[in-house]
């Protein structure tokens, strides 16, 4: 089996990485724009830009790969919003090229092809939880992203019979994810404040909210066994089917904490618009694979808290 990665250097592609390593006898490809440092040995970089034809070209004559996982993204929501253009550019035109090329191609490779639950934008009461058929009201240039991606890799399949199979992860935390999201945030903190690095004051932005969580290494699992087991054309919903307040994400870090911490609000944090509350129907999911998430939040949170005091004390 030959498996090409996009975004493989990122959050959930390189937890991606580490479990079909470790889970299929496969050969495994990973593309980033730029060297990634740290990739697992058993991991064939390659360097290219996915907005470029040729070089998508180039990687599928060199791979050949049955699978592919396209997680490459601008995937920061408050980034979307300063540039909105850069956003829809990056996520809409890697997507076209990786499709026009399997198309063209007529190959029988699948394709996952990474949505958001933030397609779905502002959920009503009577909405809840969230199923792949409920309306999408999309809030942020990012979401408006996402739901391009979507739609493309339905009209390829429904166009050209290409193998895609679309997922709708809602928020995933784990170790390695970058400090621009609130777990990472805040545990980037904490870990500098029990290190002396910074002063015993964590700043936290709107607190009034709750959301599915998933741990990213059960999210990736979910993307294998769809690849595997999903029908092409289908769009599947990821997430635990419970919303937990953000909250409670922030009182489990503080009673991880070695020393005493004060939180102060910082109204900067609070995004332009917000969905107070958003929880996942995975039944789609359970229905397709038989996936249940395996990790207890609990032990996420303690991960992302450890990761982040290790890296904190290497650097």
């Amino acid at each position: 089996m030959r498996v090409l990665i996009t975004g493989v250097s990122g959050f959930a592609g390189s937890h991606l990485a580490d479990y079909i390593l470790h889970q299929a006898a496969c050969q495994v490809w990973g593309v980033a724009r730029q060297a990634a440092p740290g990739l697992p040995a058993e991991v064939q970089p390659i360097e290219g830009d996915l907005r470029e034809p040729g070089t998508v070209r180039e990687i599928l004559d060199t791979v050949a790969p049955d699978l592919i996982f396209h997680l490459a993204a601008q995937a920061y929501v408050p980034v979307s919003w300063r540039d909105p253009w850069a956003t829809l550019e990056t996520n809409i035109h890697a997507q076209v090229n990786l499709l026009a090329a399997l198309a063209e191609r007529r190959a029988s490779t699948r394709i996952l092809v990474v949505g958001s639950e933030t397609e779905y934008g502002i959920v009503r009461p009577e909405d809840m939880p969230v199923d792949e058929d409920t309306p999408l009201r999309p809030i942020s240039p990012y979401a408006v992203s996402k739901i391009a991606q979507d739609m493309l890799g339905l009209q390829y399949f429904l166009s050209h019979q290409v193998q895609a199979i679309r997922v709708r992860p809602f928020p995933h935390i784990g170790p390695r994810q970058k400090p621009d999201y609130v777990a990472a945030s805040w545990a980037r903190q904490i870990a500098e404040i029990e290190a002396g690095r910074r002063e015993p004051v964590l700043r936290v932005g709107n607190l009034a909210v709750a959301r599915d969580y998933t741990d990213v290494r059960d999210v990736v699992r979910a993307y294998w066994l769809l690849l595997e087991h999903g029908t092409p054309g289908e769009v599947y919903n990821i997430g635990t089917g419970t919303a937990r307040p953000v909250q409670s994400l922030l009182d489990l870090l503080l009673g991880l904490s070695r020393v005493p911490i004060h939180v102060e609000v910082d109204p900067q944090l609070f995004r332009p618009a917000e969905v107070t509350v958003t929880v996942c129907d995975p039944s789609r999911l359970r229905a397709a694979t038989g996936w249940e998430p395996l990790i207890p939040f609990e032990q996420t949170v303690r991960d992302i808290l450890d990761d982040w005091r290790r890296r904190v004390k290497q650097s």
